[in-house]
């Protein structure tokens, strides 16, 4: 046996299984299985079969009902193949799962499956509907969002998104395990276009690279030259009387066919008297999000967008029913689904179809066993959805602006990154071989130097089929407190508990009442004068002393979560006491009797010494007052001054009783003040009113301590 032979444990072993695009486009759903976590890869559905024939093969994830099994879902798009199967995976098979994508893709999820639903409802019967707009609801609750470069960490499962072009918001995912890196490309683009960037390369070598095989070899024409055939063939459509039917999903190219349109539109009068609608509720909702998520698009976009908005159309318009549509003369119309195999565009183009004035450009790709796949061969005649046999005259052009790299951007790709692994997805068998043999040839030959002396493994698997790759992934362990003082050793056994203390000056009993509010059950351990110990949640030792509270518990992720909402129970509570605490101290350390006399002083340097006596008397009473004092030199001591008798030696005080309220006299105003309520009124100057009492707030908040 080789001294360097690597021995590998069960769990070294990284399992990629395709519930779906394997060796077929739809339904993708890429399952990875490694160190015992389990990541789905988007969830699709296939848009040539119906009901749950169209699902990927999720009964052949393991143990899927387990409740301690927690997946992580990542969708790559709002694409119908990528997450249409998502609300039944989260909501009728009983898996415990966590989904993550991008903000946009999220905001567009919603109403592109409500609209999924309400089109599979009107053709079949509600037993066979795989689910309801209620349950698309319930799904948005297991969806956290991401932004692009955002690091984010799951239960010890480390990922990023990056740009994908393809759609607005559509992302690439690193996927990282215990140091062993996967880039899931779902579909992806590197082509920039008039409103999305190119795929980008994300700063990293993977160790497996997933990517779509769905071009196979096949060469895209550049950009220029395709808009260039588009607009020729719709031109020449509308210019001979016809009406031209551009089947399209509608989100996502139907956007990019539209901007093409309205600036060729702009720039050809003659056509100005010629309507393009794009007719899709579904568009119309989400163009709002197109408007929003601006900052997601090129640069192209971005510059536009501060002198006008390009997706307020000026020759387009969303036509709201057809029910009211007249169609006599030419017209360009965009509608959905892209692949007629039902809706709108397949209502149209049974309409159109044998007029050979019409024309349907298919701008997209076309999945195997749909109508826009069999009109490309073009066959005499085709069959309705009622059964009808209906001659073929309209024209039919193929132009692909299909945002899905070729064989050229693939393997430039690849190139850059240099996987150790590829495993190709999303491709019909036959142009998915063609393309592993071709990057096969390319790379067989290349400099070894270049891939630092190792090969590139290309795998194509089939649906359920498994792909099996080993690796010594890095185990990592958080060592935190005092164990992580000093390096460990080879060979040397490390174990602690985790301990936390938090400062409490509350009473135990306070403590213990709200730990079993929020544990259900708290057993006391014991419980004295100075101190207590209880246990809650039958894993976290509560210690309290009158000065802090000391949590101790085992560390996991169940452990380590209920020490969070425990550490944020008694800081709360803290905090709590203490201000309780404080507000006592401080209502019993403030004087009223200072602070009546002092805002009197204030209140008499704003308004003058003789404020709380009225103008009419103020005169009459300093004249009577001295008249008195010239007869009556024995008088009564008035109330609240001090007189000193010479004979008898004796200092009389009278008694002064508490005024909690009085009346100040400003001119011709005159205002209450009220010092228990620190309200002032004047009916006739609230203004004046207003000032006293801000004044008698402002003095109260000095004078009362914090």
């Amino acid at each position: 046996m080789s001294n360097n032979e690597i021995f590998y444990e069960e769990s070294d072993k990284l399992s990629i299984m395709p519930l779906g695009a394997g060796q077929e486009v739809g339904r993708s759903c890429i399952l990875l299985t490694f160190k015992g976590k389990k990541i789905i890869l988007d969830c699709g559905i296939h848009p040539g079969l119906r009901h749950k024939d169209s699902l990927p093969f999720i009964d052949a994830i393991p143990n899927i009902e387990n409740t301690d099994l927690i997946l992580l879902l990542f969708i790559n798009s709002f694409h119908l193949d990528h997450c249409g199967g998502l609300p039944y995976l989260l909501l009728k098979t009983g898996a415990k799962a966590k989904c993550f994508m991008t903000h946009a893709t999220k905001a567009i999820y919603r109403y592109l499956l409500a609209d999924f639903v309400r089109i599979s409802t009107s053709n079949a019967t509600g037993e066979q509907s795989l689910y309801n707009d209620s349950d698309i609801i319930a799904s948005l609750k297991n969806i956290d969002t991401i932004d692009f470069h955002q690091e984010c960490e799951v239960n010890g499962i480390k990922f990023t998104a990056y740009h994908a072009g393809h759609v607005l918001g559509a992302a690439m995912f690193q996927i990282e395990i215990a140091g062993v890196k996967v880039l899931y490309t779902g579909d992806f683009s590197r082509q920039e276009d008039r409103h999305l960037m190119s795929a980008e390369i994300p700063p990293f070598r993977p160790d497996v690279l997933i990517t779509e095989a769905t071009y196979g070899i096949h060469i895209h024409d550049k950009r220029e030259e395709r808009e260039s055939r588009f607009t020729k063939i719709v031109h020449d459509i509308v210019a001979r009387g016809g009406r031209c039917l551009i089947p399209a999903f509608a989100l996502g190219r139907a956007q990019e066919l539209m901007l093409i349109l309205d600036e060729y539109w702009d720039a050809h009068p003659e056509l100005h008297d010629v309507p393009i609608y794009y007719a899709s509720q579904l568009a119309r909702k989400c163009m709002a999000v197109y408007q929003t998520y601006i900052h997601a698009m090129n640069d192209r976009i971005k510059k536009q967008i501060a002198n006008n908005n390009p997706f307020v159309f000026r020759h387009i318009s969303n036509l709201k029913s057809i029910d009211h549509f007249d169609d006599s003369g030419p017209c360009v119309i965009m509608a959905s689904p892209g692949m007629l195999q039902s809706g709108l565009s397949r209502e149209l183009f049974e309409s159109w179809c044998t007029d050979t004035r019409n024309g349907v450009i298919i701008a997209g790709y076309c999945v195997e066993g749909t109508l826009a796949k069999q009109i490309l061969s073009l066959p005499n005649e085709i069959t309705s959805l009622s059964g009808q046999s209906l001659p073929l005259k309209c024209s039919v052009d193929y132009i692909s602006f299909s945002a899905h790299t070729d064989y050229q951007q693939t393997s430039e790709f690849i190139r850059e990154l240099h996987p150790t692994h590829v495993v190709m997805v999303h491709g019909e068998e036959m142009e998915m071989s063609r393309l592993c043999s071709a990057l096969k040839r390319e790379y067989e030959d290349a400099d070894e130097d270049e891939y630092g002396g190792q090969p590139i493994d290309f795998y194509m698997p089939k649906n359920c089929e498994t792909v099996n790759l080993k690796f010594r992934g890095e185990k990592i362990v958080k060592v935190l407190g005092s164990l992580a003082k000093d390096p460990p050793k080879q060979g040397k056994h490390i174990s602690g508990v985790l301990s936390l203390n938090i400062p409490y000056h509350g009473p135990a009993s306070l403590l213990k009442f709200h730990l079993t509010l929020l544990a259900g059950k708290v057993d006391t351990v014991k419980e004295r004068s100075s101190s207590a110990e209880y246990r809650a949640f039958d894993c976290i030792q509560v210690y309290w002393k009158p000065d802090n509270v000391n949590l101790k518990w085992e560390s996991s992720p169940t452990n380590d979560m209920y020490a969070d909402s425990l550490q944020s129970l008694i800081l709360r509570l803290g905090i709590q006491f203490k201000a309780g605490h404080d507000e006592i101290k401080r209502l019993k350390s403030f004087s009223f009797e200072n602070y009546r006399e002092n805002l009197k002083e204030l209140l008499q340097d704003a308004f003058g010494e003789e404020c709380f006596t009225p103008l009419a008397e103020r005169k009459q009473t300093q004249s009577k007052k001295k008249e008195e004092a010239e007869e009556n030199p024995d008088s009564p001591i008035p109330e609240g001054i001090e007189v000193e008798d010479d004979e008898a030696d004796i200092v009389i005080k009278k008694p002064k009783r508490e005024e909690t309220q009085f009346k100040i006299y400003v001119d011709d105003w005159i205002v209450d003040v009220d010092l228990k309520t620190l309200n002032a009124s004047c009916n006739k100057n609230p203004k004046l009113a207003h000032t006293v009492q801000t004044m008698a707030q402002r003095l109260h908040n000095c004078l009362a301590p914090v």
